[in-house]
């Protein structure tokens, strides 16, 4: 399965990763609409802790904390290890928001519902590693060993 890799060495800090991630779930698909009309926020965001700068996406992890501590079932981790959202579920509750270890999970509190990465499914390549300048974020295969 494949998951985004961040070089932090590479990584400017520039945030387009954070713009095309908010195009790409805006409504519209209009730059301009996405950040003046629309209320969504990026499912990534830049950690900028001088002299490094990287991205935190979803990690899609093996262990998927904010599936199991979601009270309506809204977060489910499919057999392709992705972890999705269902909106339609979603209570806005945020326990996923704290059982998440790695702080990628962000509240939409106009909607009351979570934000998080879904590497742009059936896109082939997300949006924040399409449009990175530095190729600070890299879309990769990797092999995770079978839950047992």
């Amino acid at each position: 399965m494949k998951r985004i890799y961040v070089n932090e060495e590479a990584c400017m800090g520039c945030g387009l990763c954070e713009v095309y991630c908010r195009l790409e779930h805006s409504t519209t698909r209009d730059l301009v609409k996405a950040f003046t009309r629309e209320k969504g926020s990026p499912r990534l965001q830049v950690q900028r802790m001088a002299p490094i700068s990287f991205a935190l996406p979803c990690r899609h992890c093996e262990e998927p904390y904010c599936v199991y501590s979601c009270l309506t079932g809204a977060l489910q981790r499919g057999p392709d290890g992705i972890v999705t959202v269902d909106e339609a579920k979603c209570a806005g509750c945020w326990t996923c928001i704290l059982a998440c270890p790695y702080g990628v999970i962000r509240p939409e509190k106009e909607r009351s519902k979570i934000a998080k990465c879904d590497l742009c499914l059936g896109n082939g390549i997300p949006a924040c590693v399409a449009h990175c300048p530095n190729e600070a974020l890299v879309y990769a295969e990797v092999e995770l060993e079978e839950v047992r």
